[in-house]
């Protein structure tokens, strides 16, 4: 079986990384991120990176692509992302895609909706009623005209929000209208960490109390320092944004924590009902890929 990738996809904290660098030793392949938080530089701790030993071990492609005040979109995800995987291939490797980030794969498998061009007058306006009215004014407007792809993609993802608002405008269609998925473009075998909501809510916990003691509160004050406040108050930027108040001074750090939890468990339910709707093989361990791999003779 020639394939042009494998995948390995699920919700955060539910151990999809560690799977694929094991499988990565395995395979003497590289990983690329489908993380769209892990192409920022600094952003480190919040975004859960795989270690620096870890990536001196296995090499790791879209990993510190941008400074966090830098645009980057999908469109320039899935070019650069398809650029790693055919080098890769060139060299007889078979690159393992890993990361939760599902409008990423999806973007890579089936390609972008054919939609207007960007409207960046039309998007300042939006912004600015965001600003003045709430994200939950134009999340309600959107739920009005698109509701398919306003509970896909959440109440809190200003940016995909206002770009789904600016593309109803222009055309008068709904953005999910666009998303016409047929065949895959990409020959690929696909996995996702299938972990109950009760396992993926412990491992949440844990892991942000474990960025707490990483020094998650001094990796937010230099990206302040550095002037990087407005990125780490994007919808995506979880974990960052909820240290803000903390930070100064406007809420205690219990709160903070208790914060990032909420809206990481309810980010991470939204990605598991996405993989769960894939085709994509589920998967808990490393041993039920081997499996898979050894019988289709890979």
């Amino acid at each position: 079986m020639s394939i042009d990738a494998i995948i390995i996809g699920g919700p955060t904290a539910s151990g999809k990384t560690e799977i694929a660098h094991e499988l990565a030793r395995l395979l003497n392949t590289e990983i690329i991120s489908a993380d769209s938080m892990c192409v920022y530089k600094f952003m480190n701790i919040g975004t859960a990176k795989p270690s620096l030993e870890k990536r001196k071990e296995i090499k790791y492609h879209m990993i510190d692509v941008v400074l966090p005040n830098e645009y980057f979109d999908t469109y320039m995800y899935v070019e650069k992302t398809k650029e790693i995987i055919n080098k890769l291939k060139l060299s007889g490797k078979i690159p393992i895609i890993v990361g939760g980030t599902y409008l990423y794969i999806q973007a890579l498998l089936y390609g972008l909706p054919e939609t207007s061009e960007p409207d960046f007058k039309l998007r300042k306006k939006l912004e600015s009623i965001a600003h003045k009215k709430g994200l939950d004014f134009l999340y309600e407007k959107l739920k009005t005209v698109d509701k398919a792809y306003a509970e896909k993609i959440g109440k809190n993802d200003k940016k995909r929000i206002i770009r789904a608002l600016e593309v109803f405008i222009n055309t008068g269609k709904p953005f999910s209208t666009f998303h016409k998925w047929q065949e895959p473009k990409m020959k690929v075998l696909g996995f996702y960490t299938n972990l109950t909501q009760e396992e993926l809510n412990e491992n949440i916990e844990k892991r942000t109390y474990h960025m707490i003691e990483q020094g998650l509160e001094v990796e937010c004050i230099n990206l302040l320092c550095l002037g990087y406040k407005e990125a780490m108050t994007s919808s995506q930027a979880i974990g960052y944004k909820e240290m803000i108040p903390y930070i100064e001074g406007k809420a205690s750090l219990k709160e903070a924590v208790e914060n990032i939890i909420k809206n990481t468990k309810e980010y991470a339910s939204r990605q598991r009902r996405w993989f769960q709707k894939t085709p994509f093989i589920p998967i808990r361990t490393l041993e039920d890929i081997k499996h898979h791999l050894q019988s289709l003779g890979l």
